[in-house]
């Protein structure tokens, strides 16, 4: 028998680019906050898993200004806010961790809060018949900032 060598990675289909071809793409800013995401996301899994929502919530605002300081959303902070929602929804999808609308979300509301941008958690529930269905994402002056904002339209937010 001969050994095959190392394995192969899968071949790009024609016309997209790869995952490291599309990673150099992103501005460096970018770059650093996929980084960030990928870190974060695991972590936000492991709180969540560990000591639930209200607790893990409250321990991410501890690492974040208070809502008092919160500053006003001009067009280039909604603008650069939409765009880490569609970072952390990129970087879930491809991340070896697995991720949902709630971590995500929990990540993009703290990075936010962060940058001092007055962002809101919302939580959906669906309470029909089983199975339960929720959806979780964060606006920002009342607007969704979900990439596919028309998901969260029929989870009504919990108060």
């Amino acid at each position: 028998m001969t050994d095959p060598g190392p394995a192969q990675p899968a071949p790009t289909p024609p016309g997209r680019p790869s995952l490291l071809t599309r990673w150099r793409q992103l501005p460096g800013a970018e770059r650093w906050l996929a980084l960030r995401l990928l870190v974060l996301l695991p972590v936000i899994d492991l709180s969540l898993r560990a000591i639930g929502f209200q607790r893990s919530r409250t321990w991410l605002s501890r690492f974040a200004p208070p809502e008092t300081a919160m500053g006003a959303v001009d067009a280039a902070a909604a603008a650069g806010a939409e765009r880490l929602a569609w970072l952390a929804r990129a970087v879930g999808a491809r991340s070896p961790w697995r991720t949902s609308c709630l971590r995500q979300a929990l990540a993009v509301w703290w990075l936010l809060r962060r940058r001092r941008l007055p962002a809101e958690l919302k939580i959906g529930v669906i309470r029909r018949d089983p199975p339960f269905q929720a959806h979780a994402w964060v606006e920002l002056d009342g607007v969704a900032l979900d990439p596919e904002a028309a998901a969260h339209v029929a989870f009504p937010p919990l108060p």
